[in-house]
């Protein structure tokens, strides 16, 4: 299918066709932040790709945690934490790693081609700082001090305070038996069982339930087939932000002034939904489509529309649309959230704002 007309929207962004913010023959770095969003907040999202033998230099966050779900290639995590806990691991396609706000870590390709990595933030404007530039920041006295040697030694060393952002390697990557153990900061999300499972889609969820180390952040690994939907709902206490991986969809949110908002998504498309705001998500390109949801909190709740209508009496919910309750369908009835429904009739037609 051929890319859909992109709407105009406050709540969807294209991560995939921004402009770089760091770009060059090692790698790119592409963000969304409320810098481009003003909606934004308690997340934002960020594309990495690194070239074989590429690195992303150790860096920290300042003020936001950082989950990461890799789309492609072999990478090498290391991750200093307070109280002198040092963890290294590798990630590969489908596989997540979970970094705490002011940890020092650095993603180095470990194979022979491009990797590809969607990080998203614990804050709508995350802050970097880099070693190099916490080093230049430094006097070769102070250095000398730190390491235990002489002030000249580090006279030599050219230093400074910008980000270098991604650098070369140099030499083989280094990979010790022990990146193969399980770790805290590591979630295999695509090879679990997935907590909700249907012909029509299903929903792999790295959440606190399975992963024990998220603290404040989550996310669906969402797909749904061209005869499901995500059926219409809201999240009562997080926001939602997503990033389309796969396939061409269509979402629709309401805010509390009544105006409905409908848009197209694409691969490489973002989208925000903020708190209890009612929205929907359906495929519209005739195959599947795969989305990284993403939660700033790390047990993410859903209210859904079947559960509502399983709460309401038939007199209420007439009431509450308007109706004679003989002229109400029959409802099922749904102790349990479903999630993902059957798509039983064909998509509404597709209109854009342009």
């Amino acid at each position: 299918m051929s890319a859909p007309v992109q709407d105009s929207s406050p709540y969807r962004a294209s991560l995939l066709h921004t402009e770089p913010h760091f770009k060059s023959e090692f790698g790119t770095i592409q963000v969304v932040t409320a810098d481009r969003l003003p909606n934004l907040k308690n997340l934002s999202i960020k594309r990495l790709k690194l070239a074989p033998g590429a690195i992303r230099e150790p860096h920290w966050h300042a003020n936001a945690n950082e989950l990461t779900y890799c789309l492609s290639g072999k990478l090498l995590i290391s991750i200093l934490d307070n109280g002198n806990e040092f963890s290294i691991f590798t990630i590969s396609k489908g596989e997540m790693f979970f970094v705490e706000s002011g940890s020092l870590h650095l993603i180095e390709n470990a194979g022979d081609e491009e990797a590809e990595l969607i990080v998203c933030f614990r804050h709508e404007r995350p802050v970097d700082f880099s070693l190099s530039a916490s080093l230049g920041a430094m006097s070769d006295s102070v250095l000398g001090n730190t390491f235990d040697q002489e002030a000249s030694t580090w006279q030599q060393v050219a230093r400074n305070t910008q980000n270098k952002q991604i650098i070369p390697r140099q030499g083989p990557v280094d990979l010790p038996r022990t990146v193969y153990l399980p770790n805290r900061h590591k979630f295999d999300v695509e090879g679990m069982t997935p907590p909700t499972s249907h012909s029509f889609g299903s929903a792999r969820t790295a959440k606190s339930q399975f992963w024990p180390a998220l603290p404040n952040m989550s996310m669906y690994s969402l797909r749904v087939e061209e005869d499901g939907m995500r059926e219409p709902h809201w999240h009562p206490s997080t926001v939602e932000m997503g990033y389309v991986a796969e396939g061409y969809g269509r979402m629709s949110i309401m805010d509390p002034s009544g105006a409905v908002d409908t848009y197209t998504l694409q691969p490489g498309d973002v989208y925000y939904v903020p708190v209890s705001y009612p929205h929907q998500i359906e495929e519209i390109g005739g195959s599947q489509i795969h989305f990284l949801i993403f939660f700033d909190q790390p047990m993410p709740q859903d209210v859904g529309y079947r559960n509502a209508a399983t709460l309401l009496g038939r007199d209420s919910l007439a009431a509450t649309v308007g109706t004679a309750a003989q002229g109400l369908p029959a409802f099922p009835f749904t102790p349990k959230d479903p999630l993902i429904v059957k798509k039983r009739n064909p998509v509404d037609p597709v209109k854009s704002k342009l």
